[in-house]
């Protein structure tokens, strides 16, 4: 078993191993990058994680962040999800599997974890002969919040 800091499990180890497969240079701004990107919690689009660094180093761009967030995808240190609003969000992709309740007023999403949910879908799956290697759920809907103000 690896411990939490071992370089097999550490983003940056392994951010800085792919971009060395790839032939392409770990800069200062990949690293800052990947540092906000690692240090917020959430599902942030590139526009939320350029704001954040833009406000450090005035002189990154808005492409190269976008192309770093791709590096971190392929890597597999992040993931993309979208819900249904048109824009890209990450996040990372080491976190436990979770399902997404979406708010179609005000957006707010929700993370949730329901074993009944897994354990169907699972003998939904066996029942149809079917492996399954990847998914995700997405429930829409109006939020309490929202359901108070209509």
């Amino acid at each position: 078993m690896f411990s939490e800091n071992s370089p097999v499990t550490d983003p940056v180890h392994i951010f800085r191993h792919f971009l060395k497969t790839k032939g392409l240079r770990n800069t200062p701004q990949r690293q800052r990058i990947m540092e906000v990107f690692f240090n917020e919690d959430g599902h942030l689009t590139t526009e939320e994680v350029y704001d954040r660094v833009h406000r450090e180093d005035p002189s990154l761009g808005q492409a190269t962040v976008y192309r770093t967030m791709k590096l971190l995808c392929e890597a597999g240190l992040a993931r993309e999800v979208r819900f249904g609003d048109g824009l890209a969000r990450y996040e990372h992709a080491g976190d436990a599997h979770h399902d997404h309740l979406i708010c179609e007023s005000c957006g707010r999403n929700i993370e949730v974890v329901d074993p009944q949910i897994e354990a169907l879908q699972d003998a939904l799956a066996r029942r149809h002969g079917f492996k399954p290697t990847f998914h995700r759920l997405y429930l829409y809907g109006v939020c309490p919040d929202c359901q108070k103000n209509r």
